[in-house]
């Protein structure tokens, strides 16, 4: 299959740097839904669900294009941890998962407006937090960096350095796991160029370590 153009739905600026690397046409959309997990759902099903449906909510007929959509979620003890709504919930959030671990986890969902077809890959990455302080955290909520972040915090913030170690992908932590992003182009006969960053390589192949099994939506 050919592609032309690759939209992705995201209001994230991360997302939008790493798809860069892709050396695609890309354009950008948003989807304005509601993202809260349903009753007993588990967080990995809620990102399956989340994605689908900011995909889903693009339509063209422009011969193609391509949407891509992907969300993340923080897992702690099996309870979902999306973005903090305002400061007190930020350093709940941040105090919850100080000095422990958890799995963050992406699904992305890759969309054929003009046939109906998606797939989708999902990845899972454990997370242990070093252990910040009160202090610490106040200077952070302060800097409104963890408010539109699942979990309140983002790996990248090299001031704030919120995590001891991960085990895994990288850039799933990040909000866009490149390896799950090329398996799903892949599986369409689609090969891009990526320019992948240092700290991603090491986890980045074309049978990527850090990628689980494929799920199909």
């Amino acid at each position: 299959m050919e592609f032309s153009q690759l939209l992705l739905v995201s209001q994230s600026p991360r997302r939008r740097e790493m798809i860069a690397w892709l050396n695609l046409p890309v354009s950008i959309a948003s989807a304005n839904i509601a993202e809260y997990p349903e009753e007993a759902e588990r967080p990995l099903d809620m990102t399956a669900r989340l994605a689908r449906a900011k995909a889903h909510t693009v339509t063209t007929s422009s011969n193609g294009v391509w949407v891509l959509a992907a969300d993340t979620v923080v897992d702690l003890d099996n309870v979902p941890l999306g973005k903090p709504g305002d400061p007190a919930e930020a350093r709940a959030m941040l105090r919850e998962l100080r000095a422990r671990s958890h799995a963050v986890h992406t699904t992305v969902t890759l969309y054929n407006p003009l046939t109906g077809q998606d797939i989708a890959r999902y990845v899972t990455t454990e997370v242990t937090m070093r252990a910040y302080t009160d202090t610490e955290i106040e200077a952070y909520v302060l800097s409104n960096d963890p408010f539109d972040k699942a979990g309140a915090y983002a790996i990248q913030n090299t001031g704030f350095n919120p995590v001891a170690r991960i085990n895994r992908c990288y850039t799933n932590v990040v909000g866009l796991p490149m390896c799950a992003v090329n398996a799903l182009l892949q599986e369409w006969d689609f090969f891009p160029a990526v320019n992948m960053p240092v700290r991603c390589r090491a986890h980045f192949d074309y049978s990527c370590p850090a990628m689980d099994a494929g799920i199909k939506l």
